[in-house]
């Protein structure tokens, strides 16, 4: 459930010296584009109007419609998992590394799909298009708020379908990492017909019950702040301090110990103000990491944070739907999938008689390395990828 979205990817990579993609002498340029479904009916029976979410593709389809991709996002993750929107941007998307011409996800044999979520948790960010509670209820005129209706993993997962059928594909391969693991699964296990292989970073089939009472830990701290007053807090002050504590617990829970000891620094945050001598005193590591994570609350949405919790406490595929080979990738450190649990769901995968293959990353950013060490598992998804449907 990545807490970061693909700007602070790209510092956290230059922070923590992960490993990066070859240099190509021409940026992959892509464009937002926007979906438009008139109603959307939810798993739960709800019926949602006007319902909109930006995606972004790389590389050309073929006549076949037959070498699709879709990459889905982590946690606090977006669309833009590749490439740039102009050249003269200063970062890329969060899996440039593996993604373009010429990667081991190669844009000039794929026909490479990403599409923000449902309750994005970018729900401010000028290049995230999404509906959730902060959108109007265009039968009030006024943000949906708590009457929004509950959304799971798999009504992500029906939101990009209707995606992938307007452009007539019938067949894919997806490839997501965290809360886009979770996704990758779900289409398997929903579409099993039309899902040809798929990649599973960091993640695991459902939610386990160590995750979802992690995930209601992340949560609270939204909850508690007396300005979220029950979700109704549009035209007001905002939950700022909850939904900055919250996403500070999220970001360390993802990380690593190395991670802040590589990132941060010790010492006093204030000269004379010793923590010794004072319980508001602070560490400079408390004050590095809240301005840290301070850059992040002034694109998050409290309540659309409570509704992707939700959506990824109720995640549950079901495994004995699954019919498309799975690459399976894992990092040693990782706090929030851990490896055993990993080992456990793919155990039953195979099984059912499923071709299952695994690899690793390693790193000094825990559960993150998945994201940010990707390219350690590059030549390994070349070649899964490029490999026909057993």
């Amino acid at each position: 459930m990545l807490v970061c979205i693909c700007s602070m990817v790209t510092a956290l990579a230059l922070m923590t010296a992960t490993l990066g993609s070859p240099t190509f002498a021409q940026d992959l340029i892509v464009e937002k584009k926007t979906l438009e479904l008139p109603r959307y009916e939810t798993v739960a029976g709800v019926t949602i109007r006007n319902v909109r979410i930006g995606w972004e593709a790389a590389g050309t389809l073929n006549a076949e419609k037959s070498n699709a991709v879709l990459i889905t996002h982590f946690f606090s993750g977006n669309s833009h998992a590749f490439g740039k929107y102009s050249a003269s941007d200063t970062s890329a998307g969060y899996w440039d590394a593996i993604i373009g011409p010429g990667k081991p996800i190669d844009t000039a044999k794929y026909y490479v799909i990403s599409s923000d979520t449902l309750v994005n948790f970018n729900a401010k960010a000028p290049n995230v298009v999404t509906t959730g509670p902060a959108t109007i209820n265009p039968d009030t005129g006024k943000p949906y708020g708590m009457t929004f209706p509950v959304v799971s993993i798999k009504d992500f997962v029906r939101v990009q379908r209707a995606l992938i059928d307007s452009l007539g594909i019938t067949r894919l391969k997806i490839v997501g990492a965290s809360m886009g693991g979770l996704q990758a699964y779900e289409w398997a296990a929903s579409y099993p017909d039309m899902v040809e292989r798929i990649v599973a970073a960091i993640s695991t089939p459902a939610a386990e019950l160590y995750l979802i009472a992690w995930l209601g830990a992340w949560a609270q701290p939204v909850r508690l702040d007396p300005k979220w007053n029950g979700g109704d807090y549009y035209g007001s002050d905002e939950p700022l301090e909850g939904i900055k504590t919250a996403v500070k617990v999220a970001t360390l829970h993802a990380f690593h110990y190395e991670w802040v000891d590589k990132t941060f620094h010790a010492g006093l945050a204030a000269e004379g103000k010793d923590p010794r001598e004072a319980l508001v005193n602070k560490f400079k590591v408390e004050a590095e990491i809240d301005e840290f994570i301070a850059q992040r609350a002034a694109v998050v949405d409290a309540n659309q944070f409570l509704y992707l919790v939700k959506a990824n406490q109720l995640a549950s595929a079901d495994i004995s739907r699954i019919r498309a080979p799975v690459l399976a990738i894992s990092t040693p450190t990782d706090a929030l999938f851990p490896p055993a649990q990993i080992t456990q769901a793919l155990e039953k995968i195979a099984a059912n008689g499923i071709a299952v293959e695994t690899t690793q990353v390693t790193g000094p950013n825990g559960h993150w390395n998945g994201v940010l060490a990707i390219a350690q598992a590059g030549e390994k998804i070349r070649a899964f990828l490029e490999r026909s449907r057993s």
